[in-house]
């Protein structure tokens, strides 16, 4: 578990693992790098590239190693370059149309399309490295940071840790469900707050989940969960387990297929997997595995055209469902 936690959390200072067991697999066509001449690359993300969201605007926007990077659909350029040296992890953009970005080691930056704030534990954030972003049905701000968890109401921040009963202070994801009860995944378990207490989750088999890196919610109100222990699905008070493959981050497309970053026994290393909608509930669902020359997998993002994109150790690529094109410069002569 500890392996697992650093390697995702920093990567100090290597990136090693591997696991095993897939389901029914398909595998799409081998990877092709497509080139677009009016596209200017100069700027594009060539280092680890942790989140991937697409604004109302239709800009994307990249959470990497070398700082928060806009794509407009012809260049790319770096906001934060000239405002810090952090390494970036996480990205929202929350309903008035204001950003948040996610650094490690200097807090997080608010960003209004024209000027900065920055926000750090001397504003009551809980801690400087903030991992991941999440706005509530309220529309407070979340941080899930390596020192607990952080709600933004706007002028103050309550912090959420062990000390008031958080599973582990290496908060991974954070989410709200249609109930309204807060999920919280951790480097160690993953539990419940109903606005009183937390409660530790444990699966169908009776044990507690472990370094759960991402949960997510999807259209029918399913929660799905991924880390150490695999892919699992809670409905109806109950868990499903898809994988026990090590998975990184889950993302629910437009027509409700799962996509996952994770290990791969297929590749002996790391695939993007897609998960049927129209199979989901089959014994063996039918799961489509994704392979690009790329390391490790992290955020995935459906843009408004389709096209799937995810973060790598590297950059970044983006499958338009025939071929694949790797967004780094020199790969592009």
């Amino acid at each position: 578990m500890k392996k697992y936690r650093q390697l995702f959390m920093l990567f100090l200072p290597a990136i090693l693992f591997h696991s095993c067991q897939w389901q029914s697999k398909t595998e799409l066509p081998k990877d092709k790098i497509s080139s677009e001449s009016k596209i200017d690359f100069t700027n594009s993300p060539k280092q680890i590239t942790r989140t991937i969201k697409q604004d109302r605007q239709g800009h994307v926007w990249f959470a990497t190693w070398e700082g928060m990077i806009k794509y407009d659909g012809h260049s790319f350029t770096n906001i934060t370059s000239e405002l810090s040296l952090s390494r970036f992890f996480s990205v929202l953009e929350d309903r008035n149309g204001n950003f948040w970005f996610g650094s490690i080691g200097s807090g997080v930056y608010h960003y209004d399309g024209k000027s900065f704030r920055n926000f750090t534990i001397n504003d009551g954030l809980a801690d400087n490295s903030v991992t991941y972003i999440y706005e509530d049905k309220k529309g407070n701000i979340w941080f899930a940071t390596l020192g607990g968890a952080s709600c933004y109401d706007g002028k103050s921040f309550r912090n959420f840790t062990s000390k008031e009963g958080l599973c582990n202070n290496d908060v991974n994801s954070i989410l709200e469900d249609e109930t309204g009860r807060f999920w919280f995944g951790t480097g160690e378990d993953a539990c419940f707050y109903d606005g009183n207490s937390f409660t530790k989750i444990k699966n169908t088999e009776g044990h507690t989940f472990q370094n759960v890196r991402h949960i997510i919610e999807d259209k029918k109100g399913n929660v799905w969960l991924g880390g150490n222990d695999g892919l699992w699905r809670y409905r109806d008070n109950e868990f499903k387990n898809f994988t026990k493959d090590f998975i990184g981050y889950i993302y629910e497309d437009e027509i409700g297929n799962i996509w996952t970053s994770s290990n791969s026994a297929k590749y002996s290393g790391w695939a993007l997997s897609r998960y049927d909608v129209t199979t989901i509930d089959n014994l063996e669902p039918k799961v489509t595995e994704i392979k690009a020359e790329a390391g490790m997998y992290f955020g995935i993002l459906e843009d408004s055209n389709g096209n799937i994109w995810w973060g790598t150790l590297n950059g970044v690529y983006k499958y338009d469902g025939n071929t694949f094109q790797d967004f780094k410069a020199d790969k592009l002569d």
